[in-house]
Parts: structure tokens; C-alpha cells; sequence
């Protein structure tokens, strides 16, 4: 096979998969791993994909991505009143994970300076987090997502395997009855599906304006999450229909003048 050939099929292996080993590419093509190091430092100089430790990841997750700040002024009081709401859960001495959503940054924000151990994969989180003498907070690590300032990919999901936390606090892209949670990036959905794995209860904050959208990446059923915070703008009969489903829906009344505007 020819070098061209050899590292055309690499890429789609990658994009196919998301990441694989040095090794495992080494067996798949019969070459040296140090060959296969050297297709990948070559693929990755011309941005076809980006090496990690022990192998490469895909960077059409990446392209996805939402801007972190152009998510940051996006329904913004909506946000707000939810992380206001979701604060509220989170009693002295809780284990927590936070997403890498906007609304997880604004409850970073406000959370009181308790006795608390934070998760997190959102480097804003984390960094209003570190302000809090009482609150210890771990970084899952991972691939940076620059557009979103967080950490995803395999390492990422992998962290969270040795934890247990008693509430995990997430947003998605799109949410309705019929689909559940979904998000427009692959490698974000992943890992909220690790987040809700390894913790007793889930709480979803997302804004009315996210409800009937399906994106690409599927995370869970809504019955998956122990109770969602909405906002007041979400119709009666969609509430209602996620009640009658035994699905608990807090709808944070928002200021007046928004909710006449």
C-alpha cells in the first residue's frame, strides 16, 4: 500500500471512529507504530485530524461546536433564572458534575463557597469555581475543545470512571418527549452520558427554546434525568405532556417585562 493510501484510509478510520491507538493502526496496516507516529504528525500538520497521547482523535467534533461566546449571550436571562433554580439543589457536602454549558458557568458563578466537590470538563467552570476557598474541583482533562474552552475525547470520558457523584447538572442542544437529549457535537453527548452514569440523581437545565429540537448525538431519555429546570416560556401543553410522563419539570418564572416582551 502506498504511503498516500495508508494515511487517506487513517483519516476515515478516525473520523469513523473518533480516535484510535497507534497501536491498533500498526497492526491494521502491518507497519511499525513508529511509522504510523509519523503519518500521524504528517496528517496532523495539515489539519486532517489531532494527535493524542497513545493515538489520534478526530476534529470534525470540533467543527460542530457552538461558540463559547456566542452561546454566552444567547437567552442569557433565561439561563440565568435556571442556574438560579439548579443552585438551589446543591446542599454542604455534595459531590457534583457540572457540563460545559453556558448555564453550568452561570450556576459556577453563584454557587455559595460550601463544602463541595465539583467535576467539571468546562475550563470557565473551573476557573470561577477556583475563587471559592471551600470548593475543591476536579478537571476531567481530556482533548481541548477551544470553541467551547472545554475537555472531551476518550480521556475525558475515562476520568470520570473512578467517581461516584450525587448530582449531575447538564444542558443539551435540543430536548422533546419523542427524542430526549441530543447535542450537535458527538464527543460533548459522550460524555454527558458518563456524567449521568455515575451519578444518583440528573438535572437537566435547558431553556424553553430547546425543546422540540433533535440534534445529531443522542444522550438520553428524558425519563433518564431525575427533574428538568425550564423556563416559564415553555408551553402548558408541553409541560403537561412531560408530567403525564412522570418526567419532573420545574418552569422558572422569568422577569415580567421579559415574559410580556
Amino acid at each position: 500500500m502506498l504511503v498516500a493510501e495508508r494515511q487517506k484510509k487513517i483519516v476515515e478510520l478516525v473520523n469513523k471512529r473518533l480516535s484510535i491507538r497507534v497501536s491498533e493502526l500498526s497492526d491494521l496496516f502491518s507497519v511499525t507504530e513508529e511509522t504510523i507516529r509519523r503519518d500521524l504528525e504528517k496528517l496532523e500538520k495539515e489539519h486532517k485530524l489531532s494527535r493524542s497521547h497513545g493515538g489520534a482523535v478526530s476534529i470534525q467534533q470540533q467543527e460542530s461546536e457552538i461558540h463559547f461566546s456566542e452561546r454566552e449571550i444567547t437567552n442569557v436571562i433565561e439561563k440565568k433564572a435556571i442556574a438560579h433554580e439548579a443552585a438551589k439543589y446543591v446542599k454542604s457536602g455534595d459531590r457534583i458534575i457540572l457540563d460545559a454549558s453556558t448555564t453550568a458557568w452561570y450556576m459556577a458563578k453563584i454557587l455559595p463557597d460550601i463544602e463541595l466537590t465539583v467535576i467539571t470538563n468546562s475550563m470557565k467552570a473551573a476557573i470561577e469555581l477556583s475563587k471559592k476557598q471551600k470548593i475543591s474541583v476536579i478537571s476531567t482533562g481530556g482533548i481541548l475543545l477551544t470553541k467551547s474552552l472545554s475537555f472531551a475525547g476518550p480521556l475525558a470520558e475515562r476520568s470520570l470512571e473512578t467517581y461516584h457523584v450525587n448530582k449531575t447538572f447538564l444542558s443539551c442542544q435540543g430536548f422533546d418527549m419523542e427524542h430526549g437529549m441530543s447535542d450537535s457535537n458527538e464527543w460533548q453527548a459522550l460524555l454527558k452520558i458518563r456524567m449521568i452514569e455515575r451519578s444518583d440523581q440528573t438535572i437537566l437545565m435547558a431553556d424553553s427554546s430547546k425543546w422540540g429540537n433533535r440534534e445529531f448525538s443522542h444522550i438520553a431519555s428524558l425519563q433518564d434525568v431525575s427533574c428538568i429546570i425550564t423556563d416559564s416560556r415553555l408551553d402548558p401543553v408541553s409541560v403537561k405532556a412531560l408530567e403525564e410522563k412522570n418526567v419532573k419539570v420545574t418552569a422558572v418564572p422569568l422577569p415580567k417585562e421579559r415574559v410580556k416582551g
